[in-house]
């Protein structure tokens, strides 16, 4: 075996591995309405729609955020006339609460305290969450996208419409 046949093998028996450390998770919930407090004030606020809570990795990249993107807005998870979920958000105008989660990335591998190690960190994921924002902005338009605060505490609330609730992990596109 060469040394290019070599490190072909190498890189491709690597491949998984690099392949888990590469994600972004989010959990998707259909709701009837949902905000966000900060502080003890409502931070944002949006009728039918969407909570994304999104859980950012260093490793996430452009790609990932367009398929994610494009996947939550056109997934066909609301009711049309017959009650059969088969309309997106954008068929039925809704809004979408996006709210960074950190906790997404929780390891519970070993013992009781879950350890973050993989949640990216800020210097990297805030812009990550910024353009995933604005993806969804770009998508859905009209003013229609509201946001947490990224690392503040936040006080989440909703209204579970279902309950329908759905998590991606751009690694695992099933």
């Amino acid at each position: 075996m060469n040394r290019l046949q070599s490190i072909l093998l190498l890189f491709f028996c690597l491949l998984p591995i690099i392949l888990y450390f590469c994600s972004m998770r989010v959990v998707i919930q259909r709701v009837s309405e949902a905000s966000v407090g900060i502080d003890g004030n409502e931070y944002s606020r949006i009728g039918k729609g969407l909570l994304v809570l999104v859980g950012c990795e260093e490793a996430d990249g452009e790609e990932d955020i367009k398929w994610l993107a494009s996947k939550i807005v056109n997934l066909r998870i609301f009711d049309d006339e017959q009650g059969v979920m088969n309309r997106s958000l954008m068929d039925v105008g809704g809004e979408i609460l996006i709210v960074s989660q950190f906790t997404l990335w929780a390891s519970y591998k070993k013992g009781n305290r879950p350890s973050y190690l993989r949640a990216g960190h800020h210097e990297i994921t805030v812009p990550l969450y910024e353009r995933f924002c604005g993806e969804l902005n770009d998508l859905v338009g009209d003013n229609r996208v509201k946001t947490g605060r990224f690392g503040a505490d936040m006080k989440v609330a909703l209204t579970n419409d279902g309950p329908v609730t759905i998590c991606m992990d751009t690694k695992n596109k099933e």
